[in-house]
């Protein structure tokens, strides 16, 4: 229990994070802390899956020049960019799907998490890119 509680407070804390580098070292960490979890609860594709993130994730935090054709996948593409709306766009898609794969596994903890997750993104995304539309601010 103690990994998908590390799991919901990491992915939360980075769609919170404005500096791209810092977002991803913390979903860095929460992937390897959900891969732990999937293995624990017998979930070996999702962690398979949280391995192949982890790794992912790395590697985005190592480089700004990776090309963007290769991105297939809305998280790793959301990811790949600089842009961090698309990061918490990402925490919406990820919150979605991730919250029904863990309800198949009836690991109830994480489908709320991804539940607080996807709920943390859509205010996450007013705040920070709809509310500065209305009030005609720019920040960087």
């Amino acid at each position: 229990m103690i990994f998908s509680i590390l799991v919901f407070v990491t992915l939360v804390l980075s769609i919170c994070i404005k500096d791209r580098k810092k977002s991803l070292g913390v979903q860095a960490l929460s992937c390897f802390f959900e891969a732990v979890y999937d293995f624990i609860i017998g979930a070996f594709t999702g962690a398979f899956l949280s391995i192949m993130n982890f790794i992912r994730t790395f590697i985005f935090m190592q480089s700004e020049k990776i090309g963007k054709k290769i991105g297939s996948i809305i998280r790793t593409y959301c990811l790949w960019q600089t842009n961090m709306k698309l990061v918490r766009i990402s925490g919406i898609t990820t919150g979605v799907f991730y919250g029904l794969y863990y309800s198949y596994y009836h690991s109830w903890f994480l489908v709320m998490g991804d539940i607080i997750l996807l709920l943390t993104s859509m205010m996450s995304i007013y705040k920070n890119d709809v509310q500065i539309r209305i009030n005609g601010e720019r920040r960087l």
